[in-house]
């Protein structure tokens, strides 16, 4: 790598050598990632992420939703979409595709992103891999928008579940600020979650403990990931375990303990001013009796205010109980090609007809 990459990509560690050295070593196995540099003239001013994801190799989409749009949607994608290309980053939520050490204007940014998802298609064509579809992700809107008007104009642009992110304000300086914010409705909620939640340790764990635990945090997380509507990638062993090696203090990963026995977790990345949430798990049986979820989303709330950060990026999942502890919805978007004209010409109508719908409630939890 070049000397330079971490200093050109200091605006965001999701892209600095730490944490491609994690995808390096412990990228899901049907993935192979690429780390591209743009230059200008010899100069390096941006780097970028992309993931190639082959779907063939995955036993299961996720097993939570057994019915015929379900098993539609898989047949599809194994037999249409199994080769799939991303331009950014397929494990997180967020704007983390690329970054650049100057001002670069929109127009070039979408040339640049198209340009290198066609050097992309044409290494793979050399190997004998036919790229079925490639996606462009996530971009806040401002930057959609923008990206329309020039080598995205007749790409389609797809949304889906928004990602929830709570912007802490700068007032709170402690827990108690957070809590005495709350409606009455939601302080209740909080201490009757915080009762149920008695006689469980959290811990912050050390490196070794995570290879210790190691096993087990895989089976917590392979319970949550399985029972997920959608998947497209499951994490490889070795991942939590070599996150915190490679990242330090940057990584953090917190057990929840009962009697002594792990039966959660819950990880976080810290990216400069922002906390980014990151995979969980947790044994069904006690995450209903201790409301487990729940409190590890008071937790990381808690963490962030403590720390000074200024967000918090939940993500996509469970879109109710987040924005119920304080997070409200972001909409970010994508753009999709299919590379067969024909499938290309109904995309828009085969998307909508596969995604599927989240019906929720926005919950507003303060007075």
């Amino acid at each position: 790598m070049p000397e330079n990459w971490n200093a050109v990509a200091s605006a965001n560690h999701f892209l600095q050598l730490p944490y491609l050295k994690v995808l390096e070593l412990s990228a899901p196995t049907n993935m192979q990632c690429f780390y591209i540099g743009i230059y200008e003239n010899s100069e390096l001013i941006g780097v970028m992420l992309a993931q190639y994801l082959d779907l063939n190799k995955l036993e299961s989409f996720g097993e939570r939703d057994n019915c015929v749009k379900t098993h539609i949607r898989n047949f599809i994608f194994r037999n249409f979409a199994s080769h799939t290309l991303f331009i950014g980053n397929n494990m997180i939520t967020g704007q983390n595709s690329f970054t650049f050490n100057k001002e670069i204007s929109f127009q070039e940014v979408s040339h640049i992103l198209m340009q290198c998802s066609h050097e992309l298609v044409g290494y793979f064509k050399q190997k004998g891999i036919n790229i079925h579809l490639v996606s462009f992700k996530d971009f806040y809107q401002d930057c959609t928008s923008e990206f329309k008007n020039y080598a995205f104009a007749n790409v389609y642009e797809f949304n889906t579940q928004p990602n929830m992110v709570f912007e802490l304000p700068s007032s709170w300086l402690t827990v108690e600020d957070y809590y005495n914010s709350f409606s009455k409705k939601y302080r209740d909620q909080y201490k009757r979650s915080h009762k149920k939640f008695e006689g469980i340790l959290v811990k912050e764990l050390e490196a070794d403990e995570v290879v210790f635990h190691e096993s087990r945090i895989n089976e917590l997380y392979h319970h949550v990931a399985k029972n997920a509507p959608f998947n497209t990638f499951f994490l490889a062993d070795n991942h939590f375990s070599t996150f915190k090696k490679e990242c330090g203090n940057g990584f953090k990963i917190f057990g929840y303990f009962l009697e002594e026995k792990l039966i959660g977790f819950h990880s976080v990345l810290l990216n400069d001013t922002v906390l980014e949430t990151y995979f969980l798990g947790y044994d069904d049986h006690v995450q209903k009796e201790k409301m487990l979820y729940l409190n590890m989303l008071y937790n990381m709330t808690e963490f962030g205010i403590t720390h000074q950060f200024k967000k918090i990026i939940f993500g996509r999942t469970a879109l109710e109980i987040k924005s119920s502890i304080g997070a409200t919805p972001v909409m970010m978007s994508g753009f999709i090609y299919h590379r067969n004209k024909l499938v290309n010409k109904f995309l828009g109508k085969i998307f909508k007809n596969l995604e599927p719908e989240t019906v929720w409630q926005q919950r507003h939890p303060f007075k």
